[in-house]
């Protein structure tokens, strides 16, 4: 088969790859679509792959084409999407349902074969089936929308109060999507993008705050009635993000860092202060699963790109590259900041 096959710090080829045998228990996916993830770029750019030579990617979708022996929920023909995570199963966190914790396990695309290439064979249990009226593009984007739940329930979200989502990302429109979901009173989103902000509007956001704009900060607390955001939701990853979700937080409120940062954070004693004062509750969010494997996150996922109440637009996808001129797509990463929404690979 052909895929994209990295063999080295910003050595990404288009060549010949062994076709994976479809094992026992396992199934064979031709891959249709297949998402650039932010955690790609640097394993691709900034010599961050465990091995060489590695094909990538974790987010996708496609058909089944083969079952392995053994198997039985899933069929030939069956549209799926891959959660990527090989937990061990064994260890204390396994085994109390918390497979994003293991501490010994596998991931597809990054320290096993991915799906930046034609074929990918991936345990039953790891294949999600989903309504095949759903697009491949939007089915390959069930990751992202699994990693925005798991935060949602991370930061004990349950419906209602004064949502504010801090990051207009893909895992940022996600996350307030499901708020919305959940019920939220009022859902309020942060970004710098004119752009993505208007993406949220049309998903479901009631307001939207420009953090670059003058007087930012006296509108996003204006919209609270002066009382700050009683959730609080990071999406992006970054210091200045981070710190603005501690000074938008309310009294006792719940902040969940879901963004990954990639350079030093640091706090003014003011600023840390915040917690203090406001006596909030700081949480992480990691990865996007819990009991039965892979979770109610994939499961919700499915059900609801099906009925239509997690929406889709064409706006989240920046770009489509065939599969070929992988590196090409990956070369936009170079400048970072010129990258608005996720760039998707697709066999041709």
């Amino acid at each position: 088969m052909k895929a994209a096959v990295l063999y080295g710090n910003r050595d990404l080829r288009y060549d010949d790859w062994e076709t994976p045998v479809c094992r026992p228990g396992c199934v064979k996916v031709h891959v249709r679509a297949t998402g650039i993830c932010g955690s790609d770029v640097p394993r691709v750019l900034h010599n961050g792959a465990h091995f060489y030579p590695i094909v990538l990617g974790h987010e996708f979708s496609g058909d089944v084409v083969e079952v392995g022996e053994g198997v039985t929920s899933i069929q030939v023909g069956d549209t799926i999407s891959g959660a990527p995570l090989l937990p061990c199963m064994k260890c204390r966190d396994c085994m109390q349902g918390n497979y994003s914790l293991c501490k010994h396990y596998s991931f597809i695309g990054s320290r096993e074969q991915g799906s930046f290439a034609e074929y990918i064979v991936l345990p039953e249990v790891n294949a999600v089936k989903y309504d095949p009226s759903i697009p491949y593009a939007q089915a390959a984007m069930f990751e992202p929308s699994t990693v925005a739940l798991h935060g949602v329930l991370q930061g004990s979200y349950t419906g209602g109060g004064n949502v504010a989502v801090v990051g207009c990302g893909t895992i940022g429109i996600f996350t307030a999507q499901w708020t919305k979901i959940f019920g939220s009173k009022k859902l309020v989103v942060f970004d710098v993008d004119d752009s993505r902000l208007a993406l949220a509007k049309r998903m479901g956001a009631d307001e939207t705050v420009n953090t670059t704009r003058e007087g930012w900060m006296e509108q996003a607390m204006a919209l609270t009635g002066g009382a700050g955001y009683d959730h609080v939701f990071e999406t992006a990853g970054n210091p200045v993000t981070d710190r603005i979700c501690f000074d938008i937080a309310g009294n006792k409120s719940h902040v969940t860092f879901i963004g990954t940062p990639h350079t030093d954070l640091t706090f003014t004693p003011k600023q840390w202060e915040n917690m203090n004062r406001k006596e909030f509750f700081l949480t992480g969010s990691w990865m996007s699963y819990s009991a039965p494997f892979p979770g109610k996150e994939w499961q919700l996922t499915a059900h609801y790109f099906a009925t239509g109440e997690l929406k889709f637009d064409p706006a989240f996808i920046f770009r489509t590259y065939p599969l070929s001129r992988a590196w090409e797509a990956f070369q936009l990463y170079d400048d970072p900041a010129s990258v608005h929404g996720k760039i998707m690979l697709v066999n041709e």
